[in-house]
């Protein structure tokens, strides 16, 4: 609601006249007011405190701006409402919030115990801290070549000759107008024609035979939209980074509550999942984040740095059934939870990563704690809640087996998807390509690829199963995965991963719009096809006997969509 009155604020607020008296140019607390404003919509979701901050701002610049009387206006009236609506819910946010850590204080008691010292010295945000740095740092040479732009029409201006004339002819397709001054005629790009009509007087600055109105000396906008997108990004990942080091300093001062726990590994999505002390059987997740190993060092250790030790359980058929998705859910470990869990803060954990082993490691969240949606067992699944993984005998119950290979292709929320995104592509084709060489192509250069590719995927990609293994179809070729060298399927988000013994898996994306499935409370079409998957990778006696044919293997669109896409903008040079 917030984020589509923004976009009804800025499209129907009027825009001022640009005259001699009060030309255009760089509006640096417009732009540093649609900064807030940009991140406003982003803390809504993930800094509920700034988010009612960043609103505040916004709203009493529009007030200082236009007066009380712009929320007579129904867009602006909309936006207010909207963002008061944000507000309280931000609000209540942060109430639920203070009542989760007054419960876990309560729960607490007075068991409070010393951080073990990896995780004292455990550091995190230092990546966001960089990022936002380099994010900064062009949002800085942005304005620094916006103001070279000024600083130059000045030095122009300052040597130039000021006439004044009248303007006899207007071009808005083109967005030129013709000025005739002291019996000479200028031909004058301008950004707003309308502004300009026929015998309407204006004033220019003349140099040699450049021209350029009094009313709009220069365009940085171009400029000021790198600056605006630099410092969006670059104060995001600050203030990330900033409330992840602040959140970690809080946990390490002073002895932090202790809570007995229960904790288990995401198979998917890598998160922590906490469970209440009693809840043997894992039923009710209670809150989940991502979490590191902490040494003494005080960084993370590294996935290739954890031995595995001399124990005789492990081996290579053991994590082959652990990645095919055969071997049952991580166990339950035992743990003890430092830090009152709420949601945004910072926790730690010490547990034993085996039931044998007498050591116990140290690992400290890296994402702010959220709460649980349950995901394992326990009632009813309600709208919109994520699809557990099905066994593969529950899977394989409903296939039967085959002689014709199986074929699996885009279903109707992948063609829709892929359908909007070329919607996008040919309208962004379109608008980069309507003002003829700008630096708008650059933009044009470094999406486009990416769209052709998503485009093509979502609305073709198919998958073929034979005698020997499978024929995977994406954007641009048809890559052979037989089943001796096939380790895993995974539905991930909007995509397929097919593991490999050797090499990289072979992921096919985006394949359909999951999160939009679940809110509609169906299962996303993609998960089945994975779920179907897995089950013939593990039973063999479902694979079709046949081989198939180059028909079905199926042929990528990638090539063609890139022709059609030349065509189209082939035609919008012509015509335009």
């Amino acid at each position: 609601m917030l984020a589509t009155t923004v976009a009804w604020e800025v499209t129907a607020a009027p825009v001022p006249a640009c005259t001699s008296a009060e030309p255009c140019g760089s509006d640096w607390p417009g732009l540093a007011v649609a900064v807030v404003l940009m991140l406003s919509l982003y803390w809504v979701w993930r800094q509920p405190r700034l988010a009612v901050a960043g609103l505040a701002v916004t709203v009493v610049a529009l007030a200082v701006e236009d007066g009380v009387t712009a929320f007579a206006q129904p867009s602006a009236l909309a936006y207010l409402a909207a963002a008061g609506f944000a507000v309280a819910g931000s609000v209540h946010r942060l109430a639920v919030a203070g009542r989760q850590r007054a419960l876990a204080l309560e729960a607490a008691g007075t068991a409070a115990r010393p951080l073990p010292d990896a995780a004292r010295t455990f550091r995190r945000g230092r990546l966001s801290f960089v990022l936002s740095a380099v994010f900064l740092t062009v949002a800085g040479f942005g304005v620094w070549q916006a103001l070279g732009v000024a600083d130059a029409y000045e030095e122009r201006a300052a040597t130039a000759v000021h006439l004044s004339g009248t303007v006899t002819a207007v071009d808005e397709d083109e967005g030129v107008l013709t000025v005739t001054a002291e019996g000479r005629s200028h031909r004058i790009g301008t950004a707003f024609p309308e502004d300009f009509p026929v015998d309407a007087r204006v004033d220019l600055v003349v140099d040699g035979d450049g021209a350029v109105l009094v009313a709009e000396p220069y365009d940085a906008f171009g400029w000021e939209l790198l600056v605006l997108a630099g410092s969006v990004t670059g104060l995001a990942f600050l203030v990330n980074g900033v409330a992840g080091h602040l959140g970690a300093r809080r946990l390490r001062r002073g002895p932090p509550p202790v809570l007995h726990v229960l904790v288990r590994e995401g198979e998917e999505d890598g998160r922590t999942w906490v469970f209440a002390a009693d809840d043997r059987e894992g039923r009710r997740p209670v809150l989940c984040f991502h979490s590191l190993y902490a040494d003494d060092d005080g960084g993370a250790e590294d996935e290739d740095d954890l031995e595995t030790g001399d124990d005789e359980d492990f081996s290579l058929d053991k994590v082959t059934a652990v990645l095919r998705g055969d071997a049952p859910a991580p166990p339950l470990r035992e743990a003890v939870l430092y830090g009152a869990p709420y949601t945004g803060a910072e926790v730690a954990f010490v547990a034993r990563d085996d039931e044998d082993d007498p050591e116990v490691a140290v690992e400290c969240s890296v994402t702010a704690v959220k709460p649980a949606v349950p995901a394992w067992g326990g009632g009813t699944r309600p709208r919109g809640r994520k699809h557990p993984r099905r066994p593969v005998e529950e899977i394989a119950a409903r296939l039967t087996p085959s002689v014709e290979p199986r074929v699996w292709r885009a279903h109707g929320f992948s063609r829709a998807l892929g359908l909007g995104l070329l919607v996008v592509q040919g309208g962004g084709v379109w608008a980069a390509l309507e003002d003829g060489p700008s630096w708008h192509w650059l933009m044009l250069a470094v999406a486009l690829p990416w769209l052709v590719t998503s485009v093509a995927t979502a609305t073709t990609w198919r998958i073929t199963a034979d005698r020997d293994g499978l024929w995977v179809m994406t954007a641009w070729r048809v890559r052979r995965v037989p089943w001796d060298v096939m380790l895993s399927v995974t539905h991930r988000e909007d995509g397929i991963d097919i593991g490999r013994t050797e090499d990289d898996a072979v992921r096919v994306s985006p394949t359909g719009w999951a999160w939009l499935e679940r809110r509609l409370g169906r299962e996303p079409g993609a998960k089945r096809v994975a779920d179907e998957l897995r089950a013939l990778l593990m039973r063999p006696d479902l694979r079709p006997r046949d081989e198939a044919s180059s028909d079905r293997q199926g042929m990528p669109v990638g090539p063609l969509l890139v022709a059609l896409t030349v065509l189209w903008g082939a035609a919008a040079l012509l015509l335009l």
